[in-house]
């Protein structure tokens, strides 16, 4: 009983110590879920019409382009310029297929396994697999063989790091190409049902073909807008403000800010100059004497050596003349060309090589390849080296042209060093083998072009970049301006070092770069993290440094008036002018008026206009006139038309002639061809439509 009553007494005090135990339970489960939820958040790089896009899925795409840029053009480095592209491609990509997806499930659109795989591997391969590089022959033509081994090599246990990451990368590749040809059968499907709801009547067809049979000389004057200053009229406030609420949706905008900024270039200086002058100087006696010049130029230039084949016009300028003009060992330079000094030594002289070859091939696999000596035998008794070709060449692509390859150039990077070689080295109808690991080619010359004297030249080069030590330099000028801005106003400090100011306006979320300023992506991801007024930290861009100070940002639906209120001012001038125009040619014509006797009182030229029908694009020489059009194909023969209010003035016409097409009315070929221009851009008009109605939130910004 004691202890109860103790617990009484101390009820209230046990009341709160529970509440608050409960409470920092319930908060603190909530917070862990939070967590989980706002981590998700976090994770979210887009979200199209409720559907959530993971950063993770969208780098996955990211990925596998980067991996099918890499092996599409042969480069494994990528650089800034390419990737932004890439980031963008995929964007747009990304919404095309989830939009596109959408409506195909609404329809029941699907493509089956046995569609796609037909596509991928069957007998009929898309475009998409043909046409890639990484699946062609020596010809660079498509090749089974070739993707079937991409295909069993995809799937293969790695027995390295090496390997492990090659097989990555081709998985990688594969997904993206699986997932393009899948997205275009069904795209194709998606366009093939919109466009055969397209359907031309008789009416349609006729006005159509009646309104391009017939087309119009016509003879105008025209009082231009600019032959009148815009000072003589005046535009009130009320005026811009009337016309801006009443035209308001032209002036939508998606949040975007400005800003001005100082940009730091990181130039070579003085030293930078001296110590690559001292570098190949250092170099010279070397290069001149050694007897492995090779050697030299890969460890210390700029440029390795080729081996490459000059001619008199592929030599550089600068040793053209030493080069066809010394002998073997001769050596010249140091040279300073271009920011960068080089020197030269010759190689090999005497050369006569022809400039390009043509050939043909049999490509034996590993598993023929025993039958190589039997068909050069028959080939070099007289056999038909077509029909080999034909009988045993795994390339069916060239095997069906007879074998052949067709003309290569000397020095074609994408040719093995062995082919090369041998291709130029010997004779029109010579026969040579080359092996690797695919298999064994028996390769035949079938012409050459004429020899050209060339030579071989090993050229050392140092480029004169900007050093460390210049760079650091560079670097705290920046940084001081940097940390002078934090208490004062950026065009006065700017113009008190003699810094140049520049302005980017109205810079978008999307905007991979400030105007043309390299890598600087991270620019724009900080202006939409500050408020105005914010002065930068220095940012790193490529060979530029900035300082920038965000000016203005702009985070409503509309423009503000105070933006579009000179455009809105020049608009209402025109029109202001035009109602003048129209007052004074009206006053000057009467009945018998003559175009000539008009155009001579106010002392405006005649011109012609030739050929214009309603699907004119352009009025004579006055560009885009779609109201002058309009009046002068519906105009009587011979008579003046009222003035008429265009783009670059106001014109009276006179329709001069007509001509009419000797054509005939064929409605079919004219619903034909009238479906045909419809289903050509319906498509995409939908799709446009369809990402405008589109509720997409885009969080790149804060990722990339």
């Amino acid at each position: 009983m004691a202890t109860l009553e103790k617990i009484r007494s101390k009820g209230v005090l046990l009341i709160v110590v529970i509440g608050v135990a409960l409470l920092s339970f319930i908060i603190g489960d909530f917070l862990t879920q939070g967590s989980t939820f706002f981590s998700k958040a976090r994770e979210t790089v887009a979200e199209i019409n409720g559907e959530k896009i993971n950063i993770a899925d969208y780098q996955d795409l990211l990925d596998q382009i980067t991996v099918f840029q890499k092996y599409e053009t042969g480069q494994q480095d990528i650089d800034e310029q390419t990737m932004q592209q890439i980031r963008a491609f995929v964007w747009d990509q990304l919404v095309r297929e989830k939009l596109l997806l959408e409506e195909a499930e609404k329809m029941g659109l699907t493509v089956s396994k046995e569609e796609l795989s037909d596509q991928l591997i069957g007998n009929n391969i898309h475009p998409m697999i043909q046409q890639r590089r990484f699946f062609a022959d020596e010809s660079g033509r498509f090749s089974r063989a070739m993707l079937l081994q991409f295909l069993n090599f995809k799937d293969d246990e790695p027995t390295d790091y090496q390997m492990q990451e090659v097989l990555n990368d081709y998985k990688k590749l594969w997904i993206f190409l699986e997932k393009t040809v899948k997205f275009s059968i069904l795209q194709e499907k998606y366009n093939v049902l919109v466009s055969n709801a397209i359907v031309v009547n008789n009416l349609q067809a006729k006005s159509n073909f009646e309104a391009n049979a017939k087309s119009y000389d016509v003879n105008y004057i025209i009082k231009p807008y600019f032959s009148v200053p815009d000072a003589e009229f005046t535009v009130t406030d009320k005026e811009i403000k009337e016309r801006y609420n009443n035209q308001i949706n032209r002036y939508r905008q998606e949040p975007n800010a400005s800003i001005s900024y100082v940009s730091f270039g990181i130039q070579p200086q003085e030293y930078d100059f001296q110590e690559a002058e001292k570098f190949i100087n250092n170099l010279k006696d070397e290069f001149y004497t050694t007897e492995d010049v090779v050697e030299i130029v890969n460890m210390n230039s700029d440029i390795p050596y080729t081996g490459r084949n000059y001619t008199e016009k592929t030599v550089p300028a600068h040793y053209k003349d030493f080069a066809f003009s010394g002998k073997k060992g001769d050596a010249v330079g140091p040279l300073f060309v271009n920011n960068t000094y080089t020197m030269a030594r010759i190689t090999e002289t005497g050369i006569m090589l022809a400039d390009s070859v043509k050939l043909r091939h049999i490509f034996l696999l590993s598993t023929d390849e025993t039958k190589a000596d039997s068909i050069i035998k028959a080939i070099r008794g007289g056999a038909n080296f077509g029909q080999l070709a034909m009988q045993y060449s795994a390339v069916k692509q060239t095997a069906q042209n007879n074998g052949e390859i067709g003309w290569i150039m000397d020095g074609d990077q994408a040719l093995d060093k062995d082919i090369l070689r041998n291709a130029f080295a010997k004779n029109v109808n010579e026969i040579f083998t080359f092996k690797n690991a695919q298999g064994t080619q028996i390769i035949q010359i079938m012409e050459k072009t004429a020899p050209r004297k060339k030579v071989k030249l090993a050229i050392l080069e140092r480029s004169v970049i900007a050093s460390s030590k210049t760079q650091s330099i560079i670097f705290n000028e920046a940084k001081r301006f940097a940390a002078e801005l934090k208490a004062a106003d950026f065009d006065t400090i700017a113009h008190k070092n003699n810094y140049i100011v520049r302005q980017a306006n109205e810079i978008y979320q999307t905007n991979e770069n400030v105007l043309s300023i390299p890598q600087s992506r991270q620019i724009v991801r900080w202006v939409f993290d500050n408020p105005k007024g914010t002065v930068s930290d220095v940012f790193e861009c490529d060979k530029e440094l900035i300082v920038a100070v965000i000016t203005d940002v702009n985070k409503s639906k509309y423009r503000s008036i105070d933006k579009v209120a000179s455009q809105i001012r020049s608009e209402i001038i025109r029109d202001k002018k035009a109602e003048k125009f129209i007052a004074e040619l009206n006053e000057k014509t009467t009945n018998g008026t003559t175009l000539d006797a008009l155009a001579g009182s106010l002392g405006l030229e005649v011109k012609p206009a030739e050929n214009v029908n309603f699907g004119s694009y352009q009025f004579g020489m006055e560009g885009f006139e779609p109201a002058v059009i309009g009046k002068a194909v519906s105009l009587e023969p011979n008579k003046i038309s009222a003035p008429v209010k265009g783009n670059a003035g106001v014109f009276v016409l006179q329709n001069v002639n007509i001509r009419q097409s000797d054509a005939t009315f064929n409605p079919t070929a004219e619903k034909q061809s009238l479906a045909s221009r419809y289903r050509y851009s319906l498509p995409n008009i939908i799709l446009m439509d369809m990402r405008d109605k589109a509720e997409i939130t885009d969080n790149r910004l804060n990722f990339y």
